[in-house]
Order: C-alpha cells, then sequence, then structure tokens
C-alpha cells in the first residue's frame, strides 16, 4: 500500500485554535505602537480609552438603548460568574447545558451557588435540550454557541419576550460570528481572544435594564469578592460601564482589542464577520456532505455552529475498532497535522468526544479553511494505512 501523497498547497495561516483564536488578517505589533503603556489606568488619557473600547462596542453591536458594557476581569469566565454570583438567588434557576462549560455553569450554580430550586435541562454532545421546556417565569442561564461541542441555539425566537426571569447568556464564541437577538438576553459576556482574536483575560459583561433593577433592588446572601461587585449601597457603579475597571487592566491588551474592532469595522462591522464565518463554515460543511468517513457532532444542521466546527470520525472501520484505539485517530491526526505546519491546535477539548475541532470564526481566511480539507483528508488516509499495516 503506497504512502498517501501530501497535498501540495498549505494553509498559509494554520492556527485554527478554539481559543485563544487567530489574529486577524493583517495584524501586526504596529497595531499596538499607541498603547499607553505604563500609566496608570485610572488617569483621563488611560481612562478614555477605555471608554472608546466600549463605546466602539456597544455601536458594532448596535446593543438597545440602555444596555451597558464593561471591561471586567478574568476573560469571558470571570463575567459569567460575575453574573452568576451578582444576580441567582430570587427566583428558580433553569440552566441549560450541553457541552462542557455549560455543564461548569451547572456545576457553579449547584454546588457553589448551592441554590435549592434549579432545573438543569442537559443534552449530550450534538444535542441542544428541549427549548420548548424552558420556563421563562425563572432565570435562564445558556450558551449560545457551545464551543466544545459546535452545536448553537438556532435564534432567540425560543425565548420569551415577556419573560419574568433574566436571561443569562455565555456568549463567547458568538459574539461578533453569530446573529444575536439582544432584547432577548439581560446579561450577555464574550471575551477578547475569541471570535475577535484577541489577547485573553478579560471580558466583555453586557447588562439590560432588567438586570441592573435586580442588581439594585436584590442583595445575594453569600459574600461577593471584591472582583465581583457591581454595586455600591445598593445602586449599581455605573462607572464600571464607563471606562473604570475594577482592578488593573492591560492596556496593551486594550490596544489589541482596539485594534480589532478597527478590523471588524473594515470588514463591513458584525455582518461582515458574520458573513465571514459562514462562508468558511460552508466550505468545510460542502466537504462533509462528499466525504464519507467524517460528520458533524451536531446532528442538526440548524444548530451546526459557524465558529467552533466539531467533527466525529464516522467511517465503518474506524467504528469498529476497539475504544481505546478508535480514539486515537483523531488524536493523531491532529498531530500529524500539527507537524505537517498544516493545522496547530485542532484536537477536540479534552472533556468532548474524540474528533477534530476547526474554527471558521471570521479571523480566518476561507482560502485557508480550503486548504486545509484535503490535508485532512490525507491524514485520515495516513491512518487508514497505518491500522491496515498493524491488523
Amino acid at each position: 500500500m503506497s504512502v498517501p501523497k501530501k497535498p501540495a498547497l498549505r494553509p498559509a495561516n494554520p492556527r485554527f485554535s478554539s481559543g485563544p483564536c487567530t489574529k486577524h488578517p493583517g495584524w501586526s505589533l504596529e497595531g499596538l505602537k499607541g498603547a499607553l503603556l505604563g500609566r496608570n489606568h485610572r488617569q483621563p488619557e488611560t481612562k478614555a480609552r477605555l471608554e472608546l473600547a466600549l463605546n466602539r462596542t456597544r455601536e458594532l453591536l448596535k446593543l438597545p438603548r440602555g444596555y451597558l458594557a464593561a471591561i471586567v476581569p478574568a476573560s469571558d469566565t470571570g463575567a459569567v460568574e460575575m453574573a452568576l454570583w451578582s444576580l441567582l438567588g430570587p427566583r428558580g434557576v433553569d440552566v441549560l447545558a450541553w457541552e462542557a462549560f455549560s455543564r461548569d455553569w451547572v456545576t457553579d450554580i449547584v454546588e457553589q451557588l448551592k441554590l435549592k430550586d434549579v432545573r438543569a435541562l442537559l443534552a449530550p454532545y450534538g444535542d441542544l435540550p428541549d427549548l420548548a421546556q424552558v420556563d421563562f417565569d425563572r432565570d435562564v442561564v445558556f450558551a449560545w454557541n457551545g464551543t466544545t461541542s459546535g452545536v448553537r441555539v438556532p435564534n432567540g425566537d425560543w425565548i420569551a419576550a415577556d419573560r419574568k426571569g433574566l436571561t443569562i447568556c455565555d456568549a463567547t464564541s458568538a459574539v461578533f460570528a453569530q446573529k444575536i437577538d439582544w432584547e432577548k438576553l439581560d446579561v450577555a459576556t464574550f471575551s477578547w481572544q475569541k471570535v475577535l482574536g484577541g489577547e485573553a483575560q478579560h471580558g466583555i459583561l453586557i447588562l439590560s435594564p432588567r438586570a441592573v433593577a435586580r442588581l439594585e433592588s436584590y442583595t445575594p446572601p453569600w459574600p461577593l469578592p471584591k472582583l465581583f461587585r457591581m454595586t455600591k449601597d445598593g445602586k449599581l457603579m455605573r462607572q464600571l460601564f464607563e471606562g473604570s475597571t475594577i482592578n488593573t487592566p492591560s492596556m496593551l491588551c486594550l490596544e489589541d482589542y482596539l485594534d480589532a474592532l478597527a478590523f471588524v469595522a473594515s470588514v463591513g462591522g458584525v455582518e461582515g464577520m458574520i458573513a465571514r464565518s459562514d462562508a468558511n463554515a460552508r466550505v468545510i460543511a460542502e466537504w462533509v456532505a462528499k466525504t464519507p468517513w467524517v460528520d458533524f457532532v451536531a446532528r442538526a444542521p440548524e444548530t451546526r455552529s459557524n465558529t467552533s466546527v466539531c467533527l466525529k470520525m464516522v467511517d465503518p472501520e474506524i467504528q469498529a475498532l476497539p475504544p481505546n484505539m478508535r480514539d486515537e485517530v483523531p488524536r493523531r491526526m491532529a498531530l500529524a497535522l500539527d507537524a505537517e505546519n498544516v493545522a496547530k491546535d485542532i484536537g477536540s477539548y479534552r472533556d468532548a468526544p474524540p474528533g477534530l475541532r476547526i474554527w471558521t470564526g471570521g479571523t480566518v481566511e476561507t482560502s485557508d479553511v480550503k486548504a486545509l480539507l484535503p490535508w485532512l483528508d490525507w491524514a485520515f488516509a495516513r491512518e487508514k494505512q497505518a491500522l491496515a499495516k498493524a491488523a
């Protein structure tokens, strides 16, 4: 049996990691030269730079009137934790989980906050929970896009407009890549290092007027660390949403974020970024449709992510292998493609079923996705050959 021939063309950018994600096309250190380094972040010039980032965020995302945004510590995780610990408690909670990170929020709510009236609506990798079962008289916690499963909610139609509870959404791999119905969200969070390819450790927390009203009318019975506090004397600390921060931000990372926002504007705003993500995901979908050894983890086409595309091996011979051998196939494929400098970091998430995960957000070029696909076929053929020799 001959060794599979390597494709002639490699992706110009082999970075397909699902976070931190690749920088936008044209990124260079020159874009950071305006960073106000070595300056106190509470001075007028630095605070104005932070406020500028928030203003551009609100403008590009077209947030509804009255919605607020703040730069918070600890990436998307920190933003979600701030919301959970500050807002939950006065109502029962429905928390939806269908992959690794959304299951973390179940753990937080049940085991750490120890709330008693909690319904965890769970689904296995590849599926969504039954959205019709969600009770919007309760607070609802969910992810818009399941980064580790490649399964997203199809839209916001299932969310009640006349809800009594709050909707708290981890939207980190969806913001700037998917159409989000902001009026249906009371809290939304994301990080710079996902769709925008920014630097890590900073998150954005978006609050609706309803969320602000909850913060100003409810005091949690548990202690709140300083990093989580958004109110003082029963009132929202509005300076957090005007350029002040709870702790010291990185002005270098801030400049990188502003550079990423400028890229968003240059490609037509959020609509342009969505179109870029959709084009990338479409290339993979067309390839999957004609490739018998692979399929999406997401079973329903309308729930397939256009950013974190998760794939599984469905070749009958691979599926017939003992689990320890079968699960090694995608891992070895990812290692081989990394060694060839074709695709970096495309193995599935550590807690997800074994497979491949390819980031297709708007900072990825469609030409690179197209160049990658023959290499996936090459890596799979290489593994099949190795298994045949070992048999």
